[in-house]
């Protein structure tokens, strides 16, 4: 099975599984991305709020505001560390930590009990997360502000979130190849269902196997079932047809003999009228068991081979012709494989086939060649016809020798057949026999 056709299962459960794995890696990158960003500043946040407290404790208000650095973090000594603390009081007192040197940040007073999350720039172009809390201290209100540069966390998430999309892309890859195989493994228990949906257009009568998996069992009961029907259709009506002519022979034999002693005695118009319509009838009737003859009993899905039926088809003809010693060849070149519906195909050969038997003085030549398209060649070595006379012979029921067994149906019945096919017919004089050609080209089989 292709997956590059538009209409492949297998290509529609590609892309879909893509899409939504596409969608739903990209709602968790989103969500990730976020909650990650939440995750850390929160976690930032809560660590400056305990510095702020520690900061809190190492601030001497009298006798003036001052901090002792013993107890506070190193890390706030060394310049541009990407710590950093603010201490304001209400008499506009600052104090600011060693490592933002002589760098001032602009930042709101908070009243005792308040407190707020800020972002602001910081030294060498530092992103800073600051925590901004009131105080009052042996009643002096304290504003202090305590920061910490987000670039280094932001550089170690926006990594985690290309190494989580790199290895979403790669998990998405290999989920397809899985799904692929998956897909392809459940597509081959319809191997078999496969396999004897094309003997079925071979001729093969037997059902479907039921052994497929229950999404296609509605379905492949329903054809067995259909095919059950087509079958007993088909027998029922070749035995109706079968049973309508024999039943016919017999009164139409009496009634031939009748009018044969009529005719002998007296020569009435209408008596001779008379005769000559159950003699139509009688040929009509030999027509259509000819025609059962040919059709046989074989499946009617069964597509027409060559190789097997011609023979049958020139046997059958050769029995029904053999008191003029007709020679009736067939070549197919290349070996053709089988096409088209073995009933249309029989129905057209046996037509074309049986006229040129009628005409012919001694040969009969069918030659099939396959290429491009199908081609069927009829010759035979009888009068042939002239130009005026070719396009008559499609028109239904028409005949340009009354003198010759036949109703005029064959070629009409030939031409629709070709119709079918959406082929084309052409009517000439062969230069090899002398007598007629017919040519059918089929496109569509």
């Amino acid at each position: 099975m292709s997956v590059l056709n538009p209409k492949s299962i297998e290509r529609r459960l590609q892309i879909g599984l893509t899409l939504s794995l596409a969608l739903l890696m990209g709602l968790l990158w989103i969500f990730g991305a976020g909650s990650l960003e939440k995750l850390t500043e929160d976690f930032i946040t809560s660590r400056l709020e305990h510095d702020a407290e520690s900061i809190l404790g190492a601030v001497a208000t009298e006798p003036r505001l001052a901090v002792e650095e013993a107890y506070i973090n190193q890390i706030y000594h060394r310049p541009f560390s990407g710590h950093y603390f603010l201490i304001v009081s209400d008499s506009g007192s600052e104090l600011t930590s060693r490592s933002l040197w002589d760098y001032k940040l602009r930042l709101p007073s908070m009243k005792p009990g308040e407190s707020k999350r800020l972002y602001r720039q910081g030294p060498d172009g530092q992103q800073l997360l600051v925590w901004l809390t009131g105080y009052r201290k042996k009643n002096q209100n304290l504003t202090i502000a305590v920061a910490e540069d987000l670039l280094p966390i932001n550089r170690q998430r926006q990594t985690f979130l290309w190494n989580f999309a790199l290895l979403s892309i790669v998990g998405l890859m290999v989920l397809l190849i899985i799904q692929s195989l998956v897909v392809r493994l459940a597509f081959r228990r319809l191997e078999p269902l496969r396999e004897d949906l094309r003997n079925l257009s071979s001729g093969c009568e037997k059902p479907l196997n039921e052994d497929v998996p229950n999404e296609m069992l509605p379905l492949v009961k329903e054809v067995n079932h259909l095919l059950q029907l087509l079958s007993q259709r088909n027998q029922r009506t070749r035995n109706a047809l079968g049973n309508l002519a024999h039943a016919l022979k017999g009164p139409l034999n009496l009634l031939t003999g009748y009018f044969d002693r009529q005719l002998r005695h007296r020569y009435g118009e209408q008596d001779n009228q008379a005769s000559q319509q159950v003699e139509r009838i009688r040929l009509l009737i030999d027509r259509e068991l000819k025609r059962a003859r040919l059709s046989g009993e074989r499946s009617i899905n069964q597509k027409f081979s060559a190789k097997v039926d011609l023979p049958d088809l020139l046997d059958v003809l050769r029995k029904i012709y053999q008191g003029r010693n007709l020679n009736i060849q067939a070549v197919s070149k290349p070996e053709c494989p089988p096409f088209g519906d073995r009933e249309d195909i029989l129905e057209l050969l046996g037509n074309l086939l049986d006229n040129a038997c009628k005409w012919a003085a001694g040969n009969v030549v069918c030659q099939i060649v396959c290429a491009d398209n199908l081609t069927i060649v009829v010759e035979d070595d009888g009068v042939g016809l002239d130009v005026s006379d070719l396009q008559s012979l499609l028109q239904r029921g028409s005949r340009l020798d009354e003198a010759t067994e036949g109703h005029g149906l064959g070629l009409a019945i030939v031409h629709e057949v070709v119709q079918l096919y959406q082929g084309e017919i052409n009517f000439d004089r062969s230069p090899q026999y002398g007598g007629l050609r017919v040519k059918v080209v089929l496109k569509h089989l």
